[in-house]
């Protein structure tokens, strides 16, 4: 069954229970703009024990939606700039398309990360929906074709942080799940490696519910690139735990839960009547109930270490311990250089876009024994790895 051969790690192998390895390029900025001397994330440190994900460096650095932070989302202008920076693990969100594709948004409502607002063609198409008991008004994927999709271009979905992500508004399309792949086999050959993905189901249940399910599609897709197996190079994600669940049935690839604030619910219970919050998910009972179909959890930053009332950080939880008691491996999210992200005491002057004291924070997160982190900025969070690893 594919739930016994993807499902547990060995007793004894505990994330505690490891040394956190040095994982990350020092360099990398240099390294992804070929400046002489530099040399890949591969060539300058070495990977984990294991095979499958215990092989991937620690603290892995996972892009988030690329590298975010320099070039608009989800494009593979992003994914290929997060790969050359020397990231990990580079993360898709998936969401479908009127005729099923799955294509790569953090949302399905893409009236911010594409010029879909300018064109009068689809005006009509304007709308609003509940979404996992969300009012939205926009332009969402499921009301279009991929080849009405593909028409569009993306741009920069905050631009007033990110002004100099505008440059390059309209440069790229919406990539399909597919493309991706196919870019990856590519890179893949190109640097004689494999390209780890990390890939995100985006509110399966409110599809399933239009008979847009996720999991089909995707365990299709995978099992045609042979991505489904249990040291395959990509981690399946998920905040709804039914998703996971779903999923662990049908491929053998490596499992994340995505946890949010501890008082908020996955949609999924909510639809379910399920009463559990995230803070009963992240007790050592719920993560060992995880455990039974996830190999790790994806906490937002603040389960790890929670804020203080001013916006800096507090006392760490002992999350990370209680994971890795139950084998859990822990990709919290997110890192950004932006004063605006960043904690409270490692901003720098008064403007919120400009660049705070991201290093401070990324040595805050990593002593806390964490395995990997998401980040907008790969460069920036792989020398705060390679920092951390000389320490």
């Amino acid at each position: 069954m594919a739930t016994q051969e993807s499902g547990q790690q060995q007793p004894g192998t505990g994330r505690g229970r490891r040394a956190v390895l040095g994982a990350a390029l020092l360099g990398a900025g240099a390294a992804a703009v070929g400046l002489p001397g530099a040399a890949r994330a591969d060539e300058r440190h070495g990977p984990g024990h294991g095979h499958g994900y215990e092989s991937l460096p620690k603290p892995t650095v996972v892009a988030h939606r690329g590298a975010s932070g320099y070039r608009p989302e989800h494009t593979l202008g992003s994914y290929q700039l997060a790969l050359d920076m020397g990231a990990h693990v580079i993360e898709q969100d998936v969401v479908p398309t009127k005729d099923g594709h799955l294509v790569c948004r953090h949302e399905n409502d893409i009236t911010g990360t594409t010029d879909v607002a300018a064109r009068p063609e689809f005006a009509s198409r304007k709308t609003t929906k509940s979404v996992d008991g969300a009012n939205l008004t926009g332009w969402f994927t499921e009301d279009f074709t991929l080849a009405e999709l593909k028409t569009l271009r993306a741009k920069e979905r905050i631009p007033g942080t990110r002004r100099h992500n505008t440059l390059y508004d309209g440069r790229w399309d919406i990539p399909t799940l597919e493309e991706v792949f196919e870019w990856a086999e590519k890179e893949g050959r190109r640097r004689g490696r494999q390209i780890w993905l990390h890939i995100e189901t985006k509110h399966p249940t409110y599809f399933r519910r239009l008979g847009l399910g996720l999991e089909e599609p995707l365990a299709k897709l995978l099992r045609r690139y042979g991505r489904h197996k249990k040291n395959s190079p990509n981690f399946l994600q998920s905040f709804e735990p039914g998703s996971i669940q779903r999923l662990a049935k049908l491929v053998a690839a490596p499992r994340v839960v995505l946890l949010s604030s501890a008082n908020s619910r996955p949609w999924d219970f909510v639809e379910a009547g399920d009463p559990r919050t995230v803070a009963d998910l992240i007790k050592p009972e719920g993560l060992a109930w995880l455990a039974r179909f996830a190999q790790g959890i994806g906490p937002t930053l603040d389960l790890i270490i929670p804020k203080k009332a001013d916006g800096s950080l507090g006392t760490p939880t002992t999350l990370v311990e209680d994971a890795h008691e139950a084998d859990l491996i822990l990709h919290p999210y997110t890192m950004r250089n932006e004063n605006t992200f960043l904690p409270a005491n490692f901003r720098k002057g008064t403007d919120p876009a400009a660049y705070g004291d991201a290093f401070g924070a990324f040595k805050a997160y990593f002593e806390t024994g964490i395995d990997g982190i998401f980040s907008d900025n790969p460069d920036t969070a792989l020398l705060a790895a390679a920092d951390f690893a000389k320490d």
